[in-house]
């Protein structure tokens, strides 16, 4: 092996050197009986963070809009508040958020298919935490999605 061969698997990574070395990590969502496209299979980071930035803008919206009669620091505090609610109620009762509906995502759980609202509290306490959301598996699952026992899905 020389020294391109070398750098090269560190600037692509654990997972491509691996693969080259013959390594099968399979598709996102293979673990789990998922197929690998359409509907039901894993939802991909941009559309997740789409529905995200969607969902946080509405609650922006009905905070300043609804909430405070004016620009000011009451609707930067009650614009999370909106969020959490709006996704502990959604994902508990429908198992969508509006964004997420937006962009054909929903959340289920694998056993059942529907996300109980004790579980749709716990996923949205670890997503507001952060850190939780930020580390993945190989089935790109959010470890606060793994906590819940829960995965994001396309419809």
């Amino acid at each position: 092996m020389d020294n391109r061969q070398v750098i090269g698997s560190w600037l692509s990574g654990p997972r491509a050197a691996a693969e080259e070395a013959g390594a099968d990590f399979g598709y996102r969502g293979e673990q789990l009986g998922l197929p690998e496209s359409g509907p039901g299979s894993i939802a991909r980071p941009g559309r997740r963070l789409g529905a995200l930035a969607v969902d946080w803008g509405l609650c922006l919206l009905i905070a300043y809009g609804l909430i405070t009669d004016s620009y000011n620091r009451a609707a930067q505090v009650w614009a999370p508040i909106i969020l959490f609610t709006l996704i502990v109620l959604t994902l508990g009762t429908i198992g969508c958020t509006p964004g997420k509906r937006l962009f054909g995502l929903r959340v289920v759980t694998l056993a059942t298919g529907r996300v109980h609202p004790l579980r749709a509290l716990l996923r949205t306490i670890l997503l507001f935490l952060a850190l939780p959301a930020l580390i993945w598996d190989r089935d790109g699952r959010g470890l606060h999605d793994r906590m819940a026992g829960t995965v994001e899905i396309r419809v």
